[in-house]
């Protein structure tokens, strides 16, 4: 079983006990977090799909740890004028472990009403 579900603005295709790495949470490490935006549930080859998301679907994550980003440089430079800038950049994530993906089963449909 695996969902597609949009953390922090990105889509991540994810199963249970898999880790992921999104952009920085606001969430102590430890913590369970929820996410209801699910746009897709694959349950043994049988596919949901939401408009825009699936109703009563939710995946739950725990938040392993803070971490940042290999160091990105940034250099700039223009010819013959002396002019040359060097920045740096280190992305801040976030580690989850995705604990499980929860479906709400919908309602059985009622028996034909008798004529």
């Amino acid at each position: 079983m695996y969902a597609i579900v949009e953390i922090a603005g990105q889509q991540f295709k994810v199963q249970k006990d898999q880790k992921v790495f999104v952009h920085r949470l606001d969430a102590k490490e430890g913590s369970k977090v929820e996410f209801d935006q699910v746009l897709l549930i694959d349950d043994k080859g049988k596919v949901n799909v939401g408009a825009p998301a699936v109703d009563g679907a939710k995946v739950t994550a725990e938040v392993v740890s803070h971490v940042k980003g290999d160091k990105v440089i940034v250099f700039k430079k223009k010819r013959r004028k002396g002019y040359k800038k060097k920045n740096g950049h280190r992305q801040a994530f976030t580690e989850l472990s995705i604990k499980g993906i929860k479906v709400k089963k919908p309602a059985a449909k009622k028996a034909a009403a008798e004529k």
